[in-house]
């Protein structure tokens, strides 16, 4: 009888973590931001109408998060989310046009999918390497969109060589009573309360159904990949293939099956960026894509925090499209404090440079609120992707990936 060791270095001990983690976490940002608001007097920081956006802005990057989630636990990097992304927003554009609604948004998976499958067969089957197969896919689909959308939307009403017609919406659910309270107690401008006031109006007040479906997928794909002898073997064809194949583990079905999952994440991200624009248009990604992947490494690979980067990247890219230059300059607060916090962390983890690093961004950002009216309008644009690679250069050092991920892994070398 042989016994297959996994290397030390991927098996690590296993974490504890809190449920109540993510919602500390939250309440910790809301006081901050309503501290911000207060101090400011930046009224629109944290608005109902300011977090709606927000949300609309997060949850396609959470999508394209879970769907790398799925593929990297499974060891595929997926760099084709971009692309996929774009394959979803064009099947929602044609299908939806034509059969509804929700016939768009099963479009908009199916083409995802498709994606999903093509990259699976170039890196499980013919072990092309994950980046050049990812980067291949995103060129490919930015052509194929824009080949088809000339195609199926010129001489239609309303579309045209880069545009669909006007799409039907997903159905959506405001419960009118509470909205109203949530208004009057939110335009009090009282300190927290008026915020967690803010927060429930956009719960109830015109919250899509995709929406909701979109956020039940966080703790639906925690369940199946941390709960699951199915998503046990996905885990394991990430960390340690080679020994999950010695145990029966089918990998390139496991693999395969992933990142299929994956790019159908992607693709129903694809499907909310089109309804929430109201139709399809080239290009409409934009690069959420590679945000949500920086999103799923910001979370550490676990969907919980995924789902907090996904938000504060959206809310990155709301709040400089909402008075911009006033919104960011109160929030230049928050960041001041959350840098100090890090310089604090980091100082006591014995990590002494990155500490005066984040010391001296937090005095210089403190500096920068206290001698100035309002952040530049040039500066609102980079707004979101500052805040990327700031939080990833901070998080860097806690980050653990899964052990093989990335790894071209041909059968039978398990030996």
């Amino acid at each position: 009888m042989s016994v297959v060791s996994v290397p030390a270095a991927t098996a690590a001990p296993p974490q504890r973590r809190s449920p109540w983690r993510m919602a500390i976490y939250l309440s910790v940002a809301l006081v901050l931001v309503s501290a911000a608001r207060v101090i400011s007097g930046a009224g629109d920081i944290d608005s109902t109408g300011a977090l709606r956006s927000a949300l609309v802005a997060a949850i396609p990057i959470m999508l394209a998060g879970l769907g790398g989630l799925w593929s990297e636990r499974a060891g595929v990097v997926n760099i084709g989310l971009e692309g996929m992304m774009m394959l979803g927003t064009i099947g929602a554009g044609y299908i939806g046009y034509h059969h509804g609604a929700v016939a768009g948004v099963i479009g908009a998976v199916v083409f995802g999918l498709l994606g999903g499958l093509l990259h699976a067969l170039m890196t499980v089957l013919f072990g092309v390497d994950h980046i050049i197969s990812g980067v291949a896919i995103n060129i490919m689909a930015l052509g194929i969109t824009g080949y088809l959308a000339e195609i199926w939307f010129t001489g239609l009403p309303g579309g045209g060589q880069s545009q669909s017609p006007p799409l039907p919406r997903i159905t959506t659910i405001t419960i009118d009573p509470l909205v109203e309270v949530c208004r009057d107690v939110a335009g009090k401008g009282w300190f927290v309360v008026s915020d967690i006031f803010s927060v429930l109006g956009v719960l109830f007040d015109r919250m899509s159904l995709l929406t909701l479906f979109a956020l039940a997928l966080v703790p639906l794909t925690a369940w199946i990949l941390w709960r699951t002898s199915f998503g046990l073997r996905i885990r394991s064809t990430g960390e340690a293939p080679s020994a999950a194949e010695s145990l029966g583990v089918n990998v390139y079905l496991y693999k395969t099956v992933a990142v299929a999952v994956s790019g159908a994440l992607a693709g129903l991200g694809g499907a909310v960026l089109a309804n929430s624009a109201g139709g399809y248009q080239n290009n409409m990604t934009v690069g959420m894509g590679y945000i949500g992947l920086a999103a799923m490494i910001f979370g550490n690979w676990r969907p919980g925090g995924l789902l907090i980067g996904a938000l504060l990247f959206g809310y990155a890219q709301a709040i400089q499209l909402r008075s911009g230059e006033e919104s960011l300059h109160g929030l230049l607060l928050v960041i001041a404090v959350v840098l100090a916090a890090l310089a604090l962390a980091q100082f006591r983890a014995g990590s002494r440079t990155a500490a005066i690093v984040a010391a001296a961004a937090a005095a210089a950002t403190l500096t920068w609120y206290l001698l100035s009216d309002e952040v530049p309008r040039e500066f609102t644009g980079m707004a979101p992707y500052v805040t990327t690679l700031l939080v990833l250069a901070f998080a860097s050092q806690s980050l653990r990936m899964p052990a093989a991920d990335g790894q071209i892994y041909r059968k039978g070398s398990a030996g």
